[in-house]
């Protein structure tokens, strides 16, 4: 209800008694949402604070505050050297005025998301600065057609029936709950009339609570058997709500999204190391592809006359074995790829173990990251726990903000760009120049990324299923074998001019896969 005209009649003359006297000595901005006037009376310092931010208006008048000696401009200049006389609601309105000498006026507008502040010389019908420019109509705002005026009288509500809405339009969220708490579409009129002269006394009684709900923190002037804080001065009121729900909420908002981010990649993190764990358990124990190669060799005349799948005795088991080739691939070729595979064996389980190894380490260390957050408790301790603490740039931002999806493919970060804009924003303000950067050739398709930081060399198998994410996020989805570019991300760059999602490639070179898109074996993480 701080934004509620019944809260504004309280504060009004409250601004009055505090700032009546004081001179205007400075006024400016350290963010685009948010205005400071700086006042003075003799030694006395006052302040004015509006948090403007469509989804938090929040006002308050410290005793105190600090300017920034950086991103801070002068604002309302004009206003300088002026003297506050007095503070006014506007009738009936989520407004109110100063009043400053030489009949300018300073109107704080509280209407929600369209919240603003005008400035006004003399007998001006329109105001000459405005806070917040893009709220267009409020450039033609005479502040005097805001006046409202009210019959609160029983014939009128009578007349309307005991339409709450329409007798007391100001009334607002909380009031208008309290009412139907106490069953008052259900009444008769007579007790309609009873509870809504209820309300109004209970409006008119100097009594403010801060009361915490699930969509945060509010300011009551009605009777809350739970609030937090009670006040009998609408201004402590008033600086103690843009504490609680504005410094001190948007404190635990950015540690509980960074502390969940953090806890996210631990509980990613420590599915990876078992499904590595199992996959080396597997590697080390299930016998070598070379064995498989031998049963293809021995039955070569098996696949005559152009057959690609055959069913094969394996005389190593004794059991059945399906075999299947890719179209146009001979046994022999398959065969051969097998033997690679077998000979690279124990090169593929010392990096599932390396990257166990790292795995462990980044386990242990998000573990003591998540423990230091938890005890951090003021916004100066949060920027110094993100300066020290947090290495990837991509944890600091919201998880919806950012523009790809993360896989994790033996313990190589794989990123996968989601449209051609999000390709652009994530090549310029996201990659290394020594990352690997993959993208279906000649075709539309998304870039995909493998993030190269702590490795040297990337595993040709890392390098294949990166290629096939890249063919299946393009338009080579539906082929059985699609040609993919690859080089370092340094040779690649966005020509100034060019359309979203198109870049100029050098070094590239060329690999053939089958589009395939993410499944159980890599782990999505966004």
């Amino acid at each position: 209800m701080h934004l509620n005209y019944h809260f504004l009649k309280f504060l009004c003359p409250a601004l009055t008694q505090k700032f009546k006297g004081h001179t205007i000595v400075s006024c400016f901005s350290q963010s685009k949402d948010e205005l400071i006037i700086e006042t003075q009376i003799g030694e006395e310092e006052g302040w004015i604070r509006a948090h403007l931010m469509p989804s938090q208006i929040y006002y308050s008048f410290p005793d105190q505050f600090r300017r920034a000696k950086r991103n801070s401009i002068n604002l309302f200049q004009e206003m300088i050297g002026l003297t506050i006389e007095s503070c006014e609601v506007i009738p009936f309105e989520r407004s109110f005025i100063f009043r400053l000498n030489s009949d300018k006026i300073l109107l704080f507008k509280l209407h929600a998301n369209r919240s603003n502040i005008l400035f006004y010389e003399e007998n001006s019908e329109t105001p000459k600065y405005i806070f917040r420019n893009v709220i267009s109509e409020d450039r033609d705002l005479d502040w005097r057609t805001l006046a409202v005026e009210l019959n609160l009288s029983r014939n009128r509500f009578e007349e309307l029936n005991g339409n709450a809405s329409q007798f007391l339009p100001t009334l607002g969220k909380i009031p208008r709950a309290y009412l139907k708490e106490r069953a008052y579409p259900e009444a008769d009129l007579e007790t309609k009339w009873q509870l809504m002269e209820e309300v109004i006394d209970i409006l008119d009684t100097p009594l403010f609570s801060l009361v915490e709900s699930q969509d945060g923190i509010h300011l009551s002037l009605l009777p809350e058997s739970n609030a937090l804080r009670t006040f009998s001065d609408p201004i402590p009121a008033l600086n103690e709500l843009f504490y609680l729900a504005l410094v001190k909420g948007n404190f635990e908002k950015e540690k509980n999204n960074l502390l969940k981010s953090l806890q996210d990649q631990l509980k990613r993190t420590v599915s990876y190391l078992n499904k590595s764990s199992q996959k080396l358990y597997e590697l080390k124990n299930s016998p070598p592809p070379s064995q498989l190669a031998d049963v293809v060799m021995a039955n070569l005349h098996e696949f005559k006359d152009g057959k690609n799948e055959v069913e094969l005795l394996d005389f190593y088991t004794g059991k059945t074995v399906k075999i299947q080739l890719k179209p146009q691939q001979k046994p022999q070729d398959f065969a051969s790829q097998l033997y690679r595979k077998s000979k690279n064996r124990k090169l593929e389980w010392e990096q599932i173990e390396k990257t166990i190894q790292n795995k462990t380490e980044l386990k242990n260390s998000l573990i003591s990251q998540i423990e230091k957050l938890e005890a951090v408790e003021e916004f100066r301790a949060l920027k110094a726990f993100k300066k020290d603490e947090i290495q990837e740039k991509t944890l600091l931002k919201s998880s919806v903000s950012l523009p790809f999806k993360t896989f994790d493919v033996e313990g190589f970060p794989i990123w996968v760009g989601k449209s051609a804009k999000d390709n652009d924003e994530m090549l310029r303000g996201f990659v290394h120049k020594d990352d690997l950067w993959l993208h279906a050739r000649l075709v539309p398709g998304s870039h995909v990324v493998i993030k190269m930081k702590g490795f040297k060399n990337v595993p040709p198998t890392v390098l294949e299923r990166a290629a096939e994410l890249a063919a299946f996020y393009s338009k080579h989805k539906s082929e059985s074998l699609a040609p993919v570019i690859y080089t370092e991300a340094k040779f690649v760059r966005k020509v100034k001019g060019s359309p979203d999602g198109s870049v100029k490639v050098d070094k590239e070179k060329v690999i053939m896969v089958k589009p395939t898109g993410p499944d159980d074996s890599i782990s999505i993480q966004r």
